[in-house]
């Protein structure tokens, strides 16, 4: 199951970059994408690269870290790691998920790390040995449990998902993005920016569209690639 936090390290000090990736590499749920001490590059990788979270330094040349945060993909989270006391206010009226004073150790690294991992909107238990999920449906502590198995399809719906079952749907607070970190994805697949189907459940396909449970889903261009060759492993 993938699971993991794919995060970048924007600081232009070299020492706090090697820093960073010492702490990274201990933690078995992140994946490093990519470092940089040009607040400008970092624009271009974040806006090009599957991010989920940005470590950022505050007082960089050319555009602060501070300036940055208001420019990136809401979804992305922030932990601000600076050695600079007086922002620490500001980058929580941006809603940084932490703010690191340097230096700091490996202790305080991860109780950051933990405020990512907890922030789950729908899903509640995200071990890889389950083969089921919970999503919050009406209620603060509503949940219901799902077989992952019994999952055809997943609509997104702007801030919320339709979780598409055989004989039912689930609406539930999440994006895709959000799920699909939690489902496998040897079965799970994205074929559009707002669908995400189950392998196991096609019936059939076409160079365009892939037909579930009676139902015609449109196959977004970016999206063939992958899909085709996920398909491929499973061919006679």
């Amino acid at each position: 199951m993938n699971t993991s936090i794919k995060c970048v390290i924007v600081d232009d000090e070299p020492p706090a970059i090697r820093l960073l990736k010492k702490y990274i590499e201990k933690v078995a749920f992140l994946e490093l994408v990519a470092t940089t001490t040009n607040p400008l590059e970092a624009l271009q990788i974040l806006e090009q690269k599957d991010v989920d979270l940005v470590f950022l330094d505050i007082q960089m040349p050319n555009l602060t870290g501070i300036q940055l945060s208001k420019i990136i993909k809401k979804h992305i989270k922030i932990i601000f790691t600076t050695a600079y006391p007086q922002f620490a206010l500001e980058s929580y009226d941006l809603n940084a998920t932490d703010y690191l004073l340097k230096p700091f150790d490996f202790e305080r690294f991860y109780k950051a790390l933990k405020k990512i991992t907890l922030d789950q909107k729908s899903v509640v238990n995200q071990s890889i040995i389950n083969d089921f999920v919970f999503v919050k449906t009406d209620g603060r502590n509503n949940l219901k449990k799902i077989k992952i198995s019994e999952i055809l399809y997943i609509e997104g719906l702007k801030n919320y998902i339709a979780l598409h079952l055989k004989n039912t749907q689930i609406i539930t607070y999440n994006t895709l993005k959000g799920i699909k970190n939690s489902l496998p994805d040897t079965n799970f697949v994205q074929i559009h920016k707002s669908f995400i189907i189950s392998i196991r459940h096609i019936e059939k396909t076409t160079s365009s569209t892939i037909m579930i449970n009676g139902k015609e889903l449109p196959i977004g261009d970016t999206y063939k690639v992958k899909l085709f060759e996920l398909l491929n492993n499973h061919k006679l």
